[in-house]
Formats: structure tokens, C-alpha cells, sequence
């Protein structure tokens, strides 16, 4: 169980903030709840179930983890979609399952679509370019947390690693 002032990752919301813990007074029942800020979006409040299988709640990943991630950054695998109509669904089950090193290899296997998809004279499809942009939020906010840098210093120091 998580503590007060815990950091975690809360599925598809990214890094949140554990502010509280305990029932919700709106509704009649004994569950008990996180009371959850994002770090990136200190408006909003999620209301999480301690016993919650559903989504993923984890530990941020450590600063010695995510230099690594971006380390190898360049030689992760691809993701494998053997059927190009399951392609969403692989995306969305990758995005909850909050899994850094497959978020990154989605990320990176997008991206290669991408310019493929442009030297060929090709559009970039809709549901390539919606996971990218979701993936990159999920994963780069996280690896930036972790080191203590702005989002936008991920994505160049990715890039120089290749």
C-alpha cells in the first residue's frame, strides 16, 4: 500500500502524487481510496481504489533506471504487430500496462513507421500519430520526473543516443 506524499505512475495519468487515503464521503460504502494529484496537472484529482486489479499503480521509475532506459533507447527491440488490425489494440494495451521499456519500444517502432510511412510518400496514419503523441506524454513525463528535467529535454537526449 502507498503512503502520503507517495509518487506513482496511475495508468494513462502518469506520475501523480498520493495526497490521500480513505473513504469517500459521497458514496455509502467502506472502500477505500487514493486521493491522487498529477504532477503535470495539478487540477485534476483522480480518486483511485486502494483494491484496485484494474489499472496499474506503480512506483516512478528510479533515476538510475530511466538513464538506463535512455541508454538503450536505440537498441530496444520493435513492437510486433503481426496483424495490422490488431495495431490499436496492441498501442492501448501497451499505454495501460504503463510498462516503460514497451512504451519505449513503441514509441521507437512509431516512429521508424513514421518515416517510412514519408519517404514513401505516404500520410502518417491517425492511430500511429494519436498512441505517439500519448505514448511520448506517458513515458517522456515520467523519465523526466525521474531525472529532474523538463519533457522536453527527453526526447534530445534520446536522439543522441542514435
Amino acid at each position: 500500500m502507498f503512503q502520503i506524499n507517495d509518487l506513482v505512475v496511475y495508468g494513462k495519468n502518469g506520475v501523480c502524487s498520493v495526497k490521500g487515503i480513505g473513504t469517500l464521503s459521497l458514496i455509502n460504502n467502506d472502500r477505500i481510496y487514493y486521493t491522487l494529484v498529477p504532477v503535470y496537472n495539478k487540477e485534476e484529482i483522480i480518486y483511485a481504489p486502494v483494491e484496485n486489479g484494474r489499472i496499474v499503480m506503480r512506483e516512478v521509475i528510479s533515476r538510475e533506471d530511466a538513464k538506463e532506459l535512455i541508454d538503450i533507447f536505440p537498441d530496444l527491440e520493435e513492437t510486433v504487430v503481426a496483424d495490422e488490425r490488431d495495431r490499436e489494440n496492441c498501442y492501448k494495451q501497451t499505454l495501460l500496462g504503463c510498462n516503460c521499456e514497451k512504451l519505449a519500444s513503441m514509441i521507437k517502432t512509431i516512429y521508424n513507421r513514421k518515416c517510412k510511412r514519408i519517404s514513401e510518400g505516404k500520410k502518417v496514419t491517425v492511430v500511429d500519430e494519436k498512441y505517439f503523441r500519448q505514448a511520448e506524454e506517458q513515458l517522456f513525463g515520467e523519465l523526466a520526473f525521474a531525472l529532474d528535467v523538463d519533457k522536453t529535454k527527453i526526447s534530445e537526449m534520446i536522439s543522441e543516443r542514435f
